[in-house]
């Protein structure tokens, strides 16, 4: 009877347990702009049909949000380690391993000392392609150079699994040039070419000495950089071989860029950069080529002043194939590859930490054609987007108390029995037989992790609590 019981509340009551807030998508046909805000430079006009205020679109899918992991500081970046366990970043300078049942590892050892002021600390992480083999992990952050300045750095060094992860060897391999004095606009996003390469997005570090460097080939402010895995040059990047000028260079003419992906067809270097009051933008990153910051933008200063001369187009620089006005403020993005939402396959995600959304854009070719914005009702900075091993989107939450968050498809969810369920009171077989069940709920199942994890711990809301702990009572315990 007990398992049966359990069965049921697997079945039936798991997303309720996991916090879920359920999107039910209408099919509609396209419609005004999804932003009914005004824009903050309505004079200024777009360089091509569609490239800002697409349609409103909507679909018909239903999903359910579920936590995966609670209690994280302002948490940055994320990857994911063998096992079903992830690696996530704090920016005070933390990182941890969340294990498959939401439970937070103490603080790795080994990670650099960061400069946390502002916008700055402990940014992206990502995993070496042949992590399998290196075990090596690569993250961002902004390091401390003395006299109150700092750059955007990248290091490297070897992860060490058991009982207490840690790294070993950190070293780092990448350093933005010139330091400035500034806690702001750090960039950050880690992205792995097809090559092995790895692509490092900057910004212009919010300072008028950083923003007029983003047009300077002789520094590394307001670019992307292009580096091998261990730091050096690639022989094909296309400044090498220019004296004076940072070989590691890849673009210039960037803002602040926290948002990167490849496409998953081109293999190209897509990003979304912050922009002033209107102006966020979406960019084809290729070698050698001009953005524009601060000489041509969309948008206008914080002040309400024109930006620079007010210019949006000129004559050798690249124009965004889309962009905002009024801002997002974009961290974090992904094309959905997966099969869990095949509707949503070849759209683009984007996390809005200013409008506390999720951005889904549709796609024809290099052109957007139409926009919506899921998990409205959520009411939390989105940091990062990415897709999981198992097809699921995950999502950071940008606060003190931030999450990691899940959407899988609504309803899908598995009936699990145990033979072993705990008998009333008894908490170290329930904390037993919890760990099974998330065990039990793998990638084929679409797991739905972070309800309760395996410390007895259970997420969510007061009564999302109340909810799960009289469900296992319902059951005997």
């Amino acid at each position: 009877m007990k398992r049966a019981m359990l069965a049921g509340l697997v079945a039936a009551g798991i997303a309720v347990a996991c916090g879920s807030t359920v999107q039910d998508d209408v099919a509609a046909a396209p419609q005004a702009p999804v932003d009914p805000r005004p824009p903050n430079a309505p004079s200024q006009r777009p360089a091509f049909a569609g490239q800002t205020d697409a349609p409103a679109q909507t679909g018909n899918i239903a999903f359910d949000v579920l936590t995966v992991a609670a209690g994280l500081q302002f948490p940055w970046g994320i990857d994911f380690l063998p096992g079903g366990r992830i690696l996530v970043t704090e920016r005070d300078g933390r990182m941890r391993v969340v294990s498959p049942g939401g439970n937070l590892s103490s603080p790795l050892d080994g990670v650099p000392a960061v400069d946390d002021r502002g916008q700055g600390g402990l940014l992206d992480v990502s995993l070496h392609p042949d992590f399998a083999n290196n075990q090596l992990i690569y993250w961002t952050f902004s390091e401390p150079q003395g006299g109150n300045r700092n750059g955007t750095s990248v290091a490297r060094g070897r992860f060490v699994d058991g009982d207490h992860p840690r790294i070993e060897n950190a070293q780092v391999i990448f350093r933005q040039t010139p330091a400035m004095n500034s806690a702001q606009h750090f960039g950050g996003r880690l992205v792995w070419s097809r090559d092995g390469t790895l692509f490092v997005t900057m910004g212009d570090r919010s300072i008028t000495e950083g923003r007029m460097q983003s047009q300077q080939i002789d520094s590394l402010i307001g670019k992307i950089a292009r580096i091998n895995d261990d730091g050096s040059v690639p022989a094909d990047n296309p400044y090498v071989g220019r004296a004076g000028v940072p070989q590691q260079m890849f673009s210039i003419g960037h803002r602040n860029v926290q948002a990167a992906t490849l496409h998953p067809d081109t293999g190209e270097l897509w990003e979304v950069e912050h922009g002033t009051r209107g102006g966020d933008e979406i960019n084809i990153v290729r070698a050698g080529k001009d953005y524009g910051w601060p000489t041509i933008a969309y948008g206008i200063e914080y002040s309400g002043a024109p930006i620079t001369g007010g210019i949006t187009q000129r004559v050798g620089m690249e124009q965004p194939i889309y962009y905002w006005d009024p801002v997002i403020a974009p961290s974090g993005m992904t094309f959905y590859t997966g099969t869990l939402f095949p509707e949503w396959q070849g759209n683009l995600f984007i996390g809005g930490l200013a409008t506390e959304d999720l951005v889904r854009l549709t796609l024809d070719g290099e052109r957007v054609v139409g926009e919506e914005r899921l998990l409205r009702d959520v009411s939390e900075r989105i940091r990062d987007v990415v897709q999981g091993p198992d097809g699921a989107l995950y999502l950071l939450t940008d606060n003190i108390r931030g999450r990691i968050l899940k959407l899988v498809p609504k309803g899908r969810t598995v009936a699990i029995t145990f033979d072993d369920l705990p008998g009333r009171g008894d908490l170290s077989r329930l904390r037993e037989a919890t760990g099974k069940l998330l065990r039990t709920l793998t990638a084929d199942h679409v797991p739905a992790m972070g309800f309760v994890n395996e410390a007895n711990v259970v997420t969510g809301t007061a009564n999302e609590r109340t909810a799960l702990l009289s469900s296992w009572v319902g059951c005997g315990v």
